[in-house]
């Protein structure tokens, strides 16, 4: 067997992984991640881990990178990482999710937010003749096994690069100001705690410190033949604090010092189709709680119109008076959302958001902002615009499912606002809020 001096390369707390997964000693590179997409951010208070693996049905991640990033602050975005782990070996579609991810969220992956790697397959074991135990098939045996390994390779790979690290999963939903909820609940804690649990269901939204990871992913690695990784967890919290000599119940109240748990919970799983083959798992976290799926402005008065198939009850009304949220098939080129004001208006600035907390992905895509001046010599005279046949000018135009800006002093006047849909959309369409805000001269 060939022996590589691999000690002389790894950190002190990587070396021991060796003892556990001895056929690592064969191959140079067998825990050295493949960076497919990433700008090796690094010095950030949180750093977010989603394993990802492909399925037979349907894919959740991109709804839930579009639920993460909902509603995050530019301060956020710069003090926070998202790794995606796909933990596959096959190049062609690890490479097509990194498409997916580039397309989606350009400026996301620009600025170093997300990140994405992959294992080299030297980093697996043979998986083909592992014990069947807990009464659970070969296949599930297999299944979780190559989870504890995901899931110990992401923790290493997302260990240096921040001060915490916080486990989810790729079928989940985030309330918009969990990174806030998170700072607060963990400033508050007066004890010394090894996780911060901010949702129920089994490991995710579970915050650890950075600095526990090495022994948390060592005693996963020692045992991940053996049990599901939240077991294994239980696990670590009962070798650490429980007392043999004493009860259960004196156990569990050890235990619990350190496993913290917040309510409500930020966190909801959304997929139900498992990454285990033919596995349907409906959970919900019953603390999650209602989901707010709109947000409320005063607009002023305007007739409003649209093209799009409206959905049952969910009219454009709704969304412009703030009762509720606009929701449409799928947006076909040309289709278009208007509003035409009663009278000339200033407008200052607008906002529109699309997709909400229960469906993050069904968002407008290739869709711009244009408006209508009132003056026409002014719609001619504007040479900063591009200008539509019907004299409407493009002003903006929506990224990441959300549109903003300001409407310069020069356009004047507008009579209507209108979002025009450029290209057929693969979604539904959702509009959760709309602000169009007066100028106040």
């Amino acid at each position: 067997m060939k022996v590589l001096n691999v000690t002389g390369k790894l950190p002190m707390h990587l070396t021991n992984l060796y003892y556990y997964l001895p056929h690592l000693r064969e191959y140079e590179d067998a825990i050295i991640p493949n960076i497919v997409i990433g700008q090796q951010r690094t010095g950030v208070s949180l750093v977010m881990g989603i394993p990802t693996v492909k399925r037979e049905k349907q894919s959740y991640l991109m709804s839930t990178l579009q639920s993460l990033l909902y509603g995050l602050s530019e301060k956020q975005k710069n003090d926070c990482v998202i790794i995606i782990f796909v933990a596959e070996v096959n190049a062609e579609y690890v490479n097509s999710v990194a498409e997916s991810v580039k397309t989606s969220f350009p400026r996301e992956v620009q600025s170093g937010l997300l990140e994405i790697i992959s294992p080299p397959a030297s980093y697996y074991p043979d998986l083909s003749n592992l014990k069947k135990t807990f009464g659970d098939s070969e296949d599930r045996v297999r299944w979780r096994t190559k989870q504890n390994l995901d899931y110990s390779f992401l923790m290493l790979y997302a260990q240096p690069k921040g001060t915490f690290y916080l486990q989810l999963e790729d079928d989940i939903i985030a309330k918009p100001d969990y990174i806030q909820s998170i700072e607060n609940f963990a400033a508050e804690q007066s004890q010394e705690w090894m996780v911060l649990e901010f949702s129920q269901l089994g490991f995710i939204g579970k915050l650890f410190k950075t600095e526990d990871l090495p022994l948390i992913v060592e005693f996963f690695v020692m045992f991940y033949k053996d049990k599901p990784i939240d077991w294994l967890l239980d696990h670590l919290f009962w070798v650490k604090v429980c007392n043999p000599e004493k009860n259960a119940a004196h156990c569990e109240k050890e235990k619990a010092r350190l496993r913290i748990r917040a309510k409500p919970s930020l966190f909801q799983h959304m997929g139900l189709h498992s990454s285990l083959s033919g596995k349907i798992q409906n959970l919900k976290d019953k603390d999650f709680g209602r989901s707010v799926l709109h947000k409320a402005h005063n607009n002023p008065p305007a007739k409003l119109h649209t093209s799009l198939r409206i959905y049952q009850q969910y009219t454009l009304e709704n969304v412009y008076e703030g009762k509720g949220y606009f929701w449409a098939t799928a947006p076909m080129a040309g289709d278009y959302i208007s509003f035409t004001f009663l009278k000339p208006l200033k407008v200052e600035k607008y906002y529109f958001r699309s997709g909400n907390m229960d469906y993050p992905g069904d968002i407008l895509y290739d869709t711009t902002v244009e408006v209508l001046p009132a003056d026409e010599a002014v719609r001619k005279g504007l040479v900063n615009y591009t200008a539509t046949k019907d004299g409407y000018l493009k002003i903006g135009a929506f990224e990441n499912g959300i549109a903003e800006g300001s409407i310069d002093l020069s356009v004047g006047e507008i009579l209507a606002i209108r979002l025009l849909v450029n290209s057929d959309s693969p979604v539904w369409a959702i509009l959760s809020e709309v602000l169009i805000k007066m100028s106040e001269n």
